[in-house]
């Protein structure tokens, strides 16, 4: 089924009780952050902007790092609030029907929004903290960004000089395998997984699909564009995430 959220839900829904959720980037949209590979993604408007999280060139282009630096001053300025989409899973959280959280964003604001950390898995990581490339030391962005305000525009690391770089995973980087492991273990141990925002084309996020609907799993996929996975979702809605994730996840 494509389209807008079913009236009444369907039984298989509203009676799950261990239900995985993996978002993308266009859960963050409406709080003002672009998506990266939609029509309007910064990736698609500016395909040398993915040169700032290619690790290869980060790690080899001192004036690459330096337009990193300004371009996470500028997110942090923005100041991004979590919106109804976030709003939502923190409900799901409260019924005691969330199994997992799987988050392919940076941001934090699945935390902002009161999302327990414990659930929240951020296979991509975090842009709030940054790390040594060399020693591996770990600090608050905040820190960094206040050296680059302050006229270091690529601050080393205080403890051995290294590079530093936010606590994300960049393109030619490995993903965290502890969190991968968590993230595979909740998709087969899951009765629901919903693909919210999502293009389902970044592995191995995308193949959490496949082991929750291999595990015996129902599949939902809430995405504007079309997904590699639409033929195999139970359900998929094109509604805005703000307006149709609230009635998707509405207890039963």
């Amino acid at each position: 089924m494509t389209g807008a959220v079913p009236e009444p839900l369907p039984g298989w829904l509203t009676g799950a009780r261990r239900i995985v959720v993996l978002a993308g980037a266009g859960i963050s949209t409406e709080s003002g952050i672009p998506d990266y590979r939609g029509p309007d993604g910064v990736w698609t408007k500016d395909p040398h902007a993915e040169k700032l999280v290619t690790l290869s060139y980060y790690m080899s282009d001192p004036e690459i790092r330096r337009r990193s630096w300004l371009l996470r001053q500028a997110m942090q300025d923005a100041e991004p609030q979590p919106n109804a989409g976030h709003r939502a899973l923190v409900d799901l959280e409260r019924q005691g029907r969330l199994r997992a959280l799987i988050t392919q964003n940076i941001d934090g604001l699945h935390q902002a929004a009161g999302s327990s950390p414990d659930l929240v898995h951020e296979i991509h990581g975090t842009v709030h903290e940054v790390v040594c490339t060399a020693c591996g030391e770990r600090s608050a962005i905040r820190e960094a960004l206040d050296r680059v305000a302050g006229g270091e525009p690529d601050p080393p690391c205080r403890r051995c000089g290294g590079i530093l770089k936010t606590a994300t995973v960049y393109f030619g980087q490995l993903l965290d395998e502890r969190v991968v492991e968590a993230c595979t273990a909740a998709a087969g141990d899951c009765d629901v997984l919903v693909a919210v925002g999502t293009s389902l084309q970044v592995w191995p996020a995308a193949g959490l699909a496949d082991v929750a609907v291999g595990s015996g799993a129902r599949l939902v996929v809430v995405n504007a564009q079309e997904t590699p996975y639409d033929w195999t979702a139970d359900l998929v809605v094109r509604e805005p995430i703000g307006v149709a994730l609230p009635r998707l996840v509405a207890p039963g």
